[in-house]
């Protein structure tokens, strides 16, 4: 918690002291940030650039344009962009197609294809795929490069594709033992221990130590490795892309996967560095812009293509960074850097860029992705992903990832469970989930092995029914019964197949009603008279519908109060078949301790009646209860009768109503009280408020209620819940009447009661 307070300080705009005080405040947190970003990014450009056989300045080019253009232009204010090593295969493929001229015709046209896409404003679209199929394809470029790059660390030169560089690989490591090996090996060292050194020490980014620490060996040593090849002056550039005199549709494929990889990629990258700051969040169809921008300028330069990159995002972000000044600037810093200290650039030994590109293609198959990955079911897209791209090619990986991870959503979307039990002499059928075509063979399987001339319950617990699934059901049902089987249709939820036997099928989910489930909707509701049924009494078929469903549910939460309860709250309520105390207060087993009589009326302390008396000393003195509530309601038979006069002969009835005199007199010596502002319109619903306070007062006169409440251990609550209306209602004492639940009056009157230690 204290870590994310100073992040968000940290981020967090400065006081506005005018525009110059404002820019002056940022850049005091910019500067520094932008030149970590650069220290960290020349590097990675540099082997970026050798890892896709394109020329070694294509990467610093790409770092320039990706921190300037993309920077000022991109929806992202945080995110750093420039050549990225998810990008490094279909590169290489492309300049292994089409040479290098043309490929960078490709990254313009690739941009201008990004620029649409976030005209079109569909940016969001990416975001849909699925993230197993992303961090496949990452991964995939991380063997490849790791695969590619050992070759040039142990001397040698990569093969054509991953496979043969593997095969090739056991032969490498046997043959060569060059001058290269040492410095690779060395780099590849001072990036696997970087991590755990201590704090201060790791404030130097560890690619630009491994790779300066491998040139100065190199140098110091006079070891004969081969060379950064830059040009002397890189400010001359003579560069133009061509356009290919053929080949059009293999050209426009390499287009669509430039646009789309380093689309995806970027919009990834923006939403992650999101995560970790508290500024303003990404516009991403704006960062499509900026990035298509930034891929038309670079290709036009000569540089690799562009995309948002995470290590350098995140870099930026704990560096401080506060505003996309911070993201130019380490572009400006690149450009200054190479242009005055180009000669140092070209002692840097090939082998440590192939070293610093093993290790970032080793971090690009990350682990804990992967147990994520697994704990949500998408190992095995993420699997034939990675796969597809070693084995194939990567557009051909992803689409074929894409394909799967689609297969695997429409299984579990239309995922249904299907099992046949015995129920009494019978067979029960339960079908659970979405009941579509996928689900037939399954389904057919199941009725097709009961036996015939039974009866048979089909339960369908489903919340979709198609065409297909319909017409076999109710084929089944014919055939079944035409066989001499009794077929019981039970339907828990919306009556999809009745609809459809009934010729007004529903097509889309969302026009099926909500339905009360089972566990509280009356028996009214789900359990239809039919002439199959076997009779059987009404609360004899809830026993049953609550063993096989709902026991399972509860089961662990009475399990662990099985042996003592510790309720927060002495309910007492009417009797009345329509108040259900757990419903209107959304509470479950040992919230309620509950007393129900014919008007919720509390007898007198000294009254002979003392079953309320003993239930209110139990619940306040033993169970230690925090509030105690009366809950009136509306059309209540108890007021009508205190009114008019107990209907018959009902000498109890009479009896038990003397109790409510209190609430009559009540009724007559004081005004009436409203409800959200307005009296009632009924006399019993007038008295029914009155009988709720009278009833208050009573329990004050019980010496353990009152000596509680003078301690502020309990508070005494009176509810009045509107049958009609679905509505319940709290008496506010400084209003004088019931208010809505959850209004402001009675938020600001609540108090918090602290926990009791009754006594035993």
């Amino acid at each position: 918690m204290m870590d994310k307070v100073a992040r968000e300080r940290e981020h967090a705009p400065p006081p506005v002291n005018g525009w110059w005080g404002a820019a002056r405040e940022n850049l005091r947190h910019d500067v520094p940030a932008s030149l970590v970003v650069f220290l960290v990014a020349v590097p990675l450009s540099l082997g970026i650039a050798l890892a896709s056989g394109a020329p070694i300045v294509a990467g610093l080019i790409a770092a320039v344009v990706g921190g300037v253009v993309a920077g000022a232009l991109g929806g992202s204010a945080l995110q750093v962009s420039g050549p990225a090593a998810g990008l490094t295969v279909i590169v290489a493929d492309a300049i292994n197609q089409f040479g290098w001229a043309v490929t960078c015709a490709i990254t313009v046209v690739a941009g201008a294809l990004q620029v649409l896409l976030g005209l079109s404003r569909i940016a969001r679209a990416a975001l849909a795929i699925s993230p197993a199929v992303v961090h496949g394809m990452l991964a995939g470029i991380g063997v490849t490069i790791v695969l590619a790059q050992l070759h040039v660390v142990l001397g040698g030169g990569p093969q054509s594709s991953p496979i043969d560089n593997l095969k090739a690989l056991p032969r490498q490591v046997v043959e060569h033992h060059e001058p290269a090996v040492l410095i690779g090996v060395l780099t590849i060292a001072v990036l696997l221990l970087w991590g755990r050194l201590p704090a201060v020490v790791r404030r130097l980014p560890g690619p630009l130590v491994a790779v300066a620490g491998a040139t100065t060996l190199a140098a110091v040593t006079g070891l004969s490795v081969a060379r950064v090849d830059v040009p002397s002056n890189l400010l001359e550039i003579r560069f133009v892309p061509v356009f290919p005199s053929g080949g059009w549709s293999a050209f426009g494929v390499a287009v669509l996967t430039f646009a789309l990889v380093a689309s995806v990629e970027s919009l990834l990258s923006a939403v992650a560095t999101d995560k970790m700051h508290s500024g303003p969040r990404a516009n991403l169809d704006r960062e499509l812009l900026g990035q298509g921008a930034a891929n038309m300028v670079s290709g036009a330069l000569g540089g690799l293509p562009v995309t948002g990159v995470i290590v350098r995002s995140s870099t930026n972000v704990q560096s401080g960074a506060r505003t996309r000044s911070s993201a130019i600037l380490h572009g400006l810093w690149i450009l200054v850097f190479v242009v005055v200290f180009a000669g140092l650039l070209r002692n840097i030994p090939l082998a440590a860029l192939a070293g610093l590109l093993v290790h970032v293609g080793a971090k690009l198959v990350n682990f804990s992705h992967v147990r994520e990955i697994r704990r949500h079911g998408d190992l095995p897209v993420y699997l034939i992903t990675l796969t597809g791209v070693l084995c194939l090619d990567l557009l051909s990986g992803v689409v074929i990832g894409i394909a799967v991870a689609a297969v695997s959503m429409l299984r579990r979307l239309l995922w249904s469970g299907i099992h046949a039990e015995r129920d009494g002499d019978g067979w029960r059928v339960v079908v659970e989930g979405a009941l579509a075509a996928l689900s037939i063979p399954r389904l057919s399987l199941v009725l097709g092995g009961l036996p015939q001339g039974d009866t048979v319950t089909l339960e369908l617990v489903v919340d979709y029914m198609d065409h297909a699934a319909f017409d076999a059901l109710s084929a089944w049902q014919k055939a079944y019964e035409s066989a001499g089987g009794i077929v019981i249709v039970d339907e828990v939820g919306h009556p999809w197949f009745e609809r459809g036997q009934a010729g007004e099928p529903i097509v889309h989910k969302s026009k099926a009603h909500r339905l009360l489930p089972r566990w509280f909707a009356p028996w009214s509701d789900w359990q239809r008279s039919e002439a199959k049924v076997p009779a059987q009494s009404s609360m004899r078929r809830g026993m049953a519908e609550f063993q096989r469903r709902t026991a399972k549910l509860v089961q662990p939460t009475l399990s662990r109060m099985a042996d003592s309860q510790r309720p927060q709250t002495l309910f007492i309520t009417c009797s009345d078949a329509r108040i259900v105390p757990n419903l209107i207060t959304t509470s479950g087993p040992g919230d309620l301790f509950t007393v129900r009589n014919i008007g919720n009326l509390v007898p007198g302390a000294d009254s002979a009646d003392a079953s309320i008396g003993a239930a209110v000393e139990f619940a306040v003195d033993v169970l230690g209860v925090r509030e105690v509530v009366v809950c009136g309601h509306s059309s209540c038979g108890a007021m009508k009768a205190m009114l008019d006069g107990a209907p018959g002969d009902s000498p109890a009835l009479r009896s038990w109503l003397r109790n409510g005199e209190d609430s009559l007199l009540r009724s007559r010596s004081h005004s009436p009280i409203g409800i959200d502002g307005e009296p009632p319109r009924s006399g019993a619903d007038q008295l029914a408020l009155h009988n709720v306070l009278a009833q208050l007062d009573c329990l004050r006169a019980y010496p353990s209620v009152r000596r509680a409440e003078a301690l502020g251990e309990v508070e005494l609550v009176g509810m009045y819940f509107d049958v009609g209306a679905a509505r319940v209602y709290l008496y506010d004492k400084r209003t004088g009447s019931f208010s809505p639940t959850g209004s402001a009056a009675l938020a600001d009157a609540a108090k918090v009661l602290q926990p009791r230690h009754p006594s035993a």
